[in-house]
């Protein structure tokens, strides 16, 4: 297919076109060129979106990337034909690195505290990963291109003055995530069933949710409550979170659909 056949087959807007066509141009540059090129940071819907792109276009050599495994925010690399992954990611600091900044003792930013200090800074969300949380300090995921910008503008996080410091992949501290199981049973795996038991709310409020467009199966919108939801789906819901179905052990004697979840908190 033509570069115009596969956006119109894949973007499902003007935003998406956009992304997805300068995705083609990072593909192009490593094939016709022989340069490895890479994406900026993709959110784990704009992943999906581009991993459609890409199967639609033959499978071009790439992997995706976020600095540390089950990273949520990540690159998609583009390999020429003389590279393989493995030597890529020896020197992945030349591409993306990480930023430890450390706070007083008395201080307890959020997430999003830390996020509007450096939207505040004039970068842009595509130039930073995830933000992970240590004991008094957060390390900051970036594009190497953007640690000059927060290592000289950066002074605080609301209230708190930081003191900052670039570290390595290797340095970062990685917790896994915290997460509540959840065991039930529903009536039918279709969606809205499935849904309303992950985030503990009632089948109709699942059904207003997702027909708002509120709700996300494998990070792409799902307007349908009564898709049928598999074995290692990712339900995703703003307002609410994320849950993943773990496991379908079959029927219960009262012939319910028996589920383990794992609801993010």
């Amino acid at each position: 297919m033509t570069k115009t056949e596969l956006l119109n087959k894949c973007a499902r807007s003007g935003e998406e076109r956009m992304l997805l066509a300068r995705v083609l141009d990072k593909v192009e540059l490593a094939q016709n060129r022989s340069v490895p090129a890479h994406t900026p940071f993709l959110s784990p819907a704009e992943q999906a979106c581009v991993a459609d792109l890409l199967n639609a276009a033959g499978h071009p050599r790439h992997f995706f990337f976020g600095g540390f495994e089950g990273a949520e925010r990540q690159l998609c690399v583009f390999l020429p034909d003389w590279q393989e992954q493995e030597d890529w990611l020896a020197t992945p600091e030349d591409t993306l690195t990480a930023v430890r900044a450390a706070f007083p003792k008395d201080a307890d930013p959020s997430h999003r505290d830390v996020l509007g200090a450096l939207m505040g800074l004039g970068i842009t969300r595509e130039k930073l990963g995830d933000i992970l949380f240590g004991e008094g300090f957060c390390d900051v995921l970036c594009l190497a291109d953007a640690v000059p910008i927060l290592l000289s503008q950066w002074e605080s996080v609301g209230r708190w003055k930081v003191k900052l410091q670039q570290v390595s992949l290797s340095q970062l501290e990685v917790k896994p995530p915290e997460v509540r199981t959840i065991r039930d049973t529903v009536a039918t795996l279709r969606l809205d069933a499935v849904l309303a038991s992950g985030f503990s709310i009632s089948r109709g409020k699942a059904t207003d949710l997702i027909s708002a467009g509120r709700v996300m199966v494998n990070h792409r919108e799902c307007l349908k409550g009564d898709k049928t939801v598999n074995e290692g789906d990712v339900l995703t819901c703003r307002g609410l979170g994320k849950c993943v179905v773990k496991e379908v052990l079959g029927q219960s004697r009262k012939g319910r659909i028996m589920l383990v979840l794992e609801r993010y908190i």
